[in-house]
């Protein structure tokens, strides 16, 4: 046992191989642990989420509408477009910092960092943060990323609540509350993000897609599955 939890440990690759085919619905359940309920919209993202009709529609809906590969298609402008501006940038800050031997000092590891998440912002809310080109307010992008860093280091915190639960009132160490409080601050992001895709599809007649959430919009906008309203769906597929 892992605290209360029945627990299984599998160390050879038959019993594996059984797990993932013979018994794989046995095993697709996720375990209820206090990160996933407070950070996960309930269980609403998909991976994250608990086997169940839910969480087969939001399968189906995923493969087919988000990550087809006619839609990664569609958004290879977006990553091409990303690399071309990043490169300019770089160049024109080499021209005009250059010291009199030629030479920038770049930290690189930062620079493919910012890309990166640049590329993948672009395509699920069609936004860039960092860069000379950025339309954000930088207090704004330094609010996602802290939100985005924190929210990755605490979805993988084991409280000890998650292996004794009766001990889940005394949050010893006070994980829950952090969870909670960066998840407030998280959603908060993700909602301006929501709402501005949803004001610029009434101002802009046509309601091209443009990225995932437009995408999304499309799709599912009004509906709800399986108990979850879809602006929650939206949000919780966005931060996957």
């Amino acid at each position: 046992k892992l605290g209360t939890a029945t627990t299984l440990v599998i160390n050879n690759w038959e019993t594996a191989k059984e797990c993932y085919t013979t018994n794989d619905i046995a095993v697709s359940f996720r375990p209820n642990l206090v990160a996933f309920e407070h950070m996960t919209y309930n269980h609403a993202m998909v991976g994250f989420a608990p086997y169940g009709p839910f969480w087969r529609e939001m399968r189906k809906i995923v493969t087919l509408s988000f990550l087809s590969n006619h839609r990664i298609d569609l958004l290879t402008h977006v990553r091409v477009s990303e690399v071309q501006t990043s490169i300019r940038e770089l160049f024109s800050s080499w021209k005009n910092k250059k010291d009199e031997k030629g030479y920038l000092l770049v930290e690189m590891k930062k620079w493919f960092h910012e890309l990166a998440f640049n590329t993948v912002l672009q395509m699920v809310a069609g936004k860039r943060y960092f860069g000379e080109s950025v339309m954000v307010k930088e207090e704004e992008a330094n609010r996602c990323l802290n939100a985005l860093r924190d929210y990755m280091r605490l979805i993988g915190v084991f409280p000890i609540a998650d292996a004794v639960p009766f001990l889940r009132l005394f949050d010893f160490g006070g994980h829950e509350k952090n969870m909670k409080e960066n998840f407030k601050e998280l959603d908060g992001v993700v909602t301006e993000w929501l709402d501005e895709h949803k004001k610029k599809r009434v101002d802009d007649k046509s309601k091209k897609d443009q990225d995932f959430m437009d995408v999304m919009l499309s799709t599912i906008d009004g509906t709800n599955i399986h108990g979850f309203d879809s602006d929650t769906v939206i949000k919780a597929t966005a931060l996957v």
